[in-house]
């Protein structure tokens, strides 16, 4: 399991590539069990009013959150790839300049398997 993490304006988000062999979730929308890597992240947008109010390069915003879109792909490269670009456009979405963007991938055990 590969954590994908943006750094930006103070606040950071994180998503999970779930990778061959271990158990992606399954609910409406997500794909194929066949796809051997699988994305799994929300997505967020600014809005003017409601929403949870979040702090980023101090300022408060609010912003509403989209049902997690978990996609397939056929190599590691290509999920690594598509997380780190939907992580900037997270931020972007707020406002927030692809370039001041930080990002890391750390690799985890899934939960079952950590003692």
């Amino acid at each position: 399991m590969l954590l994908v993490r943006g750094h930006a304006g103070g606040t950071a988000l994180t998503g999970t590539v779930f990778e061959r062999g271990e158990s992606a979730p399954s609910y409406k929308g997500a794909p194929d069990d066949g796809a051997p890597y699988v994305w799994v992240c929300d997505a967020f947008y600014e809005v003017e009013s409601g929403g949870p109010e979040t702090e980023i390069d101090g300022q408060t915003k609010h912003v509403a959150f989209e049902s997690p879109m978990p996609r397939g792909f056929e190599t590691r490269e290509r999920a690594v790839e598509a997380a780190k670009e939907h992580v900037r456009t997270q931020f972007a979405r707020v406002g927030v300049a692809e370039s001041e963007v930080r990002v890391e991938v750390v690799r985890t055990e899934p939960e079952s398997e950590q003692s």
